[in-house]
């Protein structure tokens, strides 16, 4: 016997440098050519940019696919660099618990107490906000009643002098309290009221002056000609927004420009009103001072964005400077940046926005106006303030109990993973096949345990291996007659218009005593056959090559199912073991004149599935003609004869008809219930309009079910399926 040469080894493989290796993936990855590709495309349109300005529809088109392909290189890049970063990151199992701990542990208490801190920010924003807009509302309450006022003691004026000495002394009154008040009474006409008859009787229909009439300085805006047609009879009171142009010796922020005014007007009642009363409260850094009084929230910038982006805007002249909020707050202690919104209106035509309003609350000063329910103090500390402080101990506790709890995650990963490690340095050696290698015992517990559980199976590998290297062999043995006896079933094209066919066969062992074949008669007629010898493994598989070489022979002799059959039992009554038997159905198919002549030697029933009907109301027929066993010694083979049936069935196109062996329908659960042949007629009934790798799948998925997916396969499974076609190529699936 010649020996075996072993072949030469292969020199080691020396590892590329960082620099081959880039060089390597830029020429031979997709990515890498992309990269290299894009980065030459942006600087070839970049060049091009130098000398022709606009770029060409065409450039630009390429320079577009550039930018594509560097972004698909760097999201290939970033991916890579991720997986391997984690890949390098989690190889330990020690790391892996350590950010397991962190995760669980120590990341939802920082983002609890990150979720209360925001929360509470956001409450304390939004509760200044309202403060604002509550601040506001009631300076345009005020400037409501200021305006009707004002109108009510201007119906009792006599003479124009009288008219504009009212006016003047009220705008001094009001000025001391809000400067540079203005007031003006203006013209109004179209304005239809309903009044009762008494009330109008009582109001002077026009002043006794010529209008326009003002009082006050008028400066943040020059006064209105006459009240707008928009004005209806309940007056109006709101806000409105102008834009600030700096004067000499007073500029004004750039980002400052936008100003609020609080306006109202007053209007008679009286059917035909002719005349009303406007008056402008600019919100000056005194009304900014009071509200800051009696809220604690400083007013920052304002921005009206979409009356900002109007034609035809407001401007005005700036009343006085306002201070730097945000340098003054800056170094200020527990000081937020908010927003509170505001509603204004276009003087012009009425419509309605809403402008924004830069808030500075100083959390701490908002707190201690919220919280001053308790009249005295412990130690300079109010009741709020005890809170609060509390609040923070406990955050400081629940803070510190987190990293101690991580500090002892820490402590226990190392002891599990040192065990962990040991474990797979003996792993380690048993790869190596050092069989001799033990871990040390280091404590006494589960991990121990599994240590001196590893010593022992390292003991005992030796025989293992003896014991897996000859059951491999036979496995090989046996997977060599499996494939061997797959070559006898047939494979190939059948070679039949008119009739599509499937066939599968799966053994309960290595082996079946499973058999089917298809027998060509002449160009019309096709013999379909199925056996099962009795018993498996591999006696059975024997009978069964020997069968295949008795059925081609016999199936040229014989064309009737009855003949064949009956020459067939002459053969194996005289060959096989009495302790043995076959049971076979054939059948001829003639695909001209659509018909199928049957006979059945004690095998399964052939259920036969009509095609002529919809889905779900199909009647699957079961043939179930008579005859016996093959094999049977009783006699010298009168009682197969006389016992044996042929019956005839007509086919059309569509029908359906399978051939299986009793592994199928002898398909047990849990309760050793079997699965029979009614079940599988009633899935033929509901799937035999599916292609036939769908109808083996539906199959296939009943019998898992019915079986629970936990019984063993007891026995081989074999399905022949055969459908009527008008003109179509068959094969063996």
């Amino acid at each position: 016997m010649p020996q075996s040469v072993r072949p030469p080894a292969l020199p080691p493989a020396v590892p590329l440098s960082r620099v081959d290796a880039a060089r390597a993936w830029l020429r031979q990855s997709l990515a890498g050519r992309a990269l290299v590709i894009g980065v030459a495309i942006k600087i070839l349109t970049r060049l091009i940019g130098l000398v022709v300005s606009p770029l060409p529809t065409a450039i630009e088109v390429v320079d577009t696919a550039g930018s594509l392909a560097l972004v698909f290189a760097v999201a290939y890049l970033l991916t890579r660099v991720v997986v391997g970063a984690r890949r390098r990151l989690l190889w330990r199992v020690r790391r892996r618990l350590i950010l397991s701990y962190v995760f669980v542990g120590l990341v939802p208490g920082l983002l609890i107490i990150a979720f209360f801190l925001v929360a509470g920010l956001l409450l304390f924003f939004n509760v200044s906000s309202y403060l604002v807009q509550s601040r506001v509302r009631a300076l345009v309450d005020q400037s409501r009643f200021l305006a009707e006022s004002t109108l009510l003691e201007l119906q009792r004026a006599a003479t124009a002098e009288a008219v504009q000495e009212l006016l003047d002394r009220r705008q001094a009154a009001f000025e001391s309290r809000y400067p540079f008040l203005s007031i003006a009474a203006l013209p109004l006409s179209g304005l239809r009221c309903e009044v009762e008859p008494t009330r109008a009787a009582r109001v002077p229909r026009a002043l006794p002056a010529p209008l326009p009439r003002t009082a006050g300085p008028w400066r943040h805006l020059p006064p209105p000609a006459e009240l707008p047609t928009w004005i209806g009879c309940d007056g109006f009171a709101g806000l409105l927004a102008y834009e600030v142009v700096g004067e000499p010796g007073l500029e004004v922020d750039p980002q400052d420009r936008e100003r609020l005014v609080v306006r109202a007007v007053a209007v008679p009642e009286m059917a035909n009103p002719t005349w009303g009363i406007v008056l402008d409260l600019p919100v000056t850094v005194a009304v900014e001072e009071r509200i800051h009084a009696e809220t604690g929230i400083r007013l920052g910038e304002v921005s009206a964005l979409p009356f900002a982006a109007a034609v035809g805007r407001p401007t005005g002249r700036p009343l006085e400077a306002r201070p730097h909020l945000a340098a003054e707050f800056a170094t200020t202690p527990m000081i937020g940046n908010w927003v509170a919104f505001l509603d204004y209106v276009d003087w012009s035509s009425g419509a309605a926005s809403s402008a924004t309003v830069a808030i500075w609350v100083n959390a701490w000063e908002i707190y201690e106006r919220i919280s001053t329910i308790s009249p005295g103090r412990l130690a300079g500390w109010s009741f709020g303030q005890i809170m609060l402080a509390l609040l923070a101990v406990v955050g400081t506790l629940f803070l510190v109990i987190q990293f101690v709890a991580l500090g002892i995650g820490f402590v226990l990963a190392k002891q599990m993973t040192g065990a962990v490690h040991d474990l797979f340095t003996g792993t380690q050696h048993l790869r190596n096949r050092d069989f001799t290698y033990q871990i040390p015992v280091r404590a006494r517990d589960q991990l121990g345990e599994l240590a001196e559980s590893f010593n022992q199976m390292t003991a005992e590998i030796t025989t293992l291996i003896r014991e897996v290297a000859e059951k491999g062999r036979m496995e090989q043995e046996m997977l060599a007659a499996r494939e061997i006896q797959r070559k006898l079933l047939p494979s190939g094209p059948l070679g039949r218009p008119g009739l599509a066919v499937s066939a599968f066969c799966e053994p309960a062992r290595e082996v079946a005593g499973d058999y089917y074949d298809f027998l060509p008669i002449d160009g019309d007629r096709t013999g379909v056959l199925i056996a099962d010898v009795s018993g498996k493994g591999l006696p059975a598989g024997l009978y069964m090559a020997q069968l295949k070489v008795l059925v081609q022979s016999v199936a040229r002799v014989h064309v009737s199912p009855r003949d064949f059959l009956v020459a067939v039992n002459r053969v194996v009554a005289d060959n096989i073991d009495s302790r043995s038997f076959i049971t076979m159905a054939y059948a001829v198919v003639d695909v001209r004149a659509r018909r199928m002549t049957l006979a059945r030697a004690g095998h399964c029933p052939v259920i036969l599935v009509p095609g002529d009907q919809p889905p779900g109301l199909r009647k699957a027929q079961v043939l179930t003609p008579d005859g016996l066993v093959l094999g049977l010694k009783i006699d010298d083979g009168e009682m197969f004869e006389s016992m044996l049936q042929e019956v005839t069935v007509p086919l059309a196109p569509g029908d359906l008809v399978v051939f299986f062996t009793d592994g199928i329908s002898e398909t047990m659960n849990e309760a050793f219930d079997c699965f029979g042949e009614g079940r599988l007629a009633r899935v033929l009934e509901e799937y035999a309009h599916l292609p036939f790798p769908q109808l083996r799948s539906y199959i296939n998925a009943e019998l898992h079910a019915f079986s629970g997916g936990r019984t063993e396969q007891h026995d081989d499974m074999t399905m022949i399926l055969l459908r009527v076609e008008e003109t179509a190529e068959t094969a063996v699936a």
